[in-house]
């Protein structure tokens, strides 16, 4: 039996948010992919542990449509594995990862998976040079047949279906160009997609690893894939955790760090860090008023980690070239609390290539 204190540790250490400096390769969080949502993402999240991002380019990483049809960050070095771990576990998995698309397929007697496949030929045969999104997807809406098109009222189109085309993207050996708004795909260079994931790609084993103690249930709804697939895909190399009264599996191989783990240090987390993607909230954020201004439907803010605990959300305000980090605190802070988070602050302002104007602590 262990507590939540152990587990957010763990975590911590697990996901590298206790370290002064690391390098791509030995940062974690890449096994799994980084989300590259919103102006303090997939570059803030990997310079939150350690990682000199102010030379990155994309000779060093790419940015694929992954899990959740979600942008991701990975090494460039590691992408046909990755392409091979983020497959659909089924044709049930992928009818699930598309959504409502899944219906009109199913009703022409097309499966889902080849679905897929079908896309993703149309697509590389599209993308012979970096093209913006909306040129392929209308491109393709002249090439697939009613089950695959929905009809947009707002753009008064006829478009196929986001996820299928998202989700195909990395069949079709297709990245998108860092750094572009809409986005621009192209095709990876050399591109070739591994027989298997092996065990540090395995998505499955990537989320115990980093966010675990978990259940099949917690990966299968990190990954939009059904709770059969998962458990029909379990580690069999686990030990049993209980967790404020539920039963969770761990790595085995894990066990010893988790006993020991803590995690120490402060840092400003983005909204979309790998931390809050884990899907026990309730053991995250126990108080259910905190849980709600954290994850709101719209707008997320970033989250304040400090030693292990989650204690407030944070926004950043900006007023030409000048940054001011507006922290929303659960508790008091005491005065090293504060000077830690002016530090982080100051992180931000210059990731950002602004100046700090200030930190503005509530109450």
């Amino acid at each position: 039996m262990v507590d939540r204190r152990q587990v957010l540790n763990f975590r911590v250490r697990a996901q590298q948010l206790d370290r002064g400096a690391g390098t791509l390769a030995d940062t974690a969080v890449l096994d799994i992919g980084v989300q590259n949502t919103g102006p303090d993402g997939a570059r803030w999240a990997l310079a939150v542990r350690g990682v000199d991002v102010t030379a990155l380019s994309d000779t060093e990483v790419v940015l694929l449509w992954t899990v959740r049809g979600a942008p991701h960050v990975y090494r460039r070095a590691d992408v046909g594995t990755v392409a091979a771990a983020v497959e659909p576990f089924s044709d049930a998995d992928a009818g699930k990862r598309i959504y409502d698309a899944s219906r009109p397929l199913k009703a022409a007697g097309i499966g889902n998976l080849a679905a897929l496949d079908e896309v993703a030929a149309r697509m590389r045969a599209v993308v012979t040079r970096p093209t913006v999104k909306g040129d392929v997807s209308g491109r393709l809406a002249t090439m697939l047949p009613a089950p695959y098109l929905r009809s947009c009222r707002p753009c008064d189109a006829t478009h196929l279906y986001e996820m299928p085309f998202r989700l195909a993207a990395v069949r079709a050996g297709l990245e998108l160009q860092l750094g572009t708004s809409p986005p621009i795909l192209r095709r990876i260079v050399g591109f070739r997609k591994a027989p298997a994931p092996g065990d540090r790609f395995d998505l499955i084993r990537a989320y115990l690893r980093l966010l675990g103690p978990a259940t099949p249930k917690q990966v299968a709804d990190y990954l939009d894939a059904p709770v059969r697939d998962v458990k029909a895909l379990w580690p069999t190399d686990v030990v049993e955790v209980t967790v404020d009264g539920e039963v969770r599996s761990l790595l085995a191989a894990d066990a010893p760090a988790l006993e020991s783990a803590d995690g120490t240090g402060t840092r400003l987390l983005g909204p979309y860090d790998l931390f809050l993607q884990a899907k026990d909230r309730a053991t995250l954020v126990p108080d259910a008023a905190h849980a709600k201004e954290l994850w709101p439907v719209l707008g997320r803010p970033g989250a304040v980690l400090v030693d292990g605990e989650l204690v407030g959300t944070w926004r950043p305000r900006t007023s030409g070239r000048r940054l001011t980090v507006a922290v929303h605190p659960w508790q008091r802070l005491s005065g090293a609390t504060c000077d830690a988070i002016t530090a982080q602050a100051e992180h931000l302002a210059a990731h950002r290539a602004v100046s700090l104007a200030g930190v503005d602590v509530a109450g």
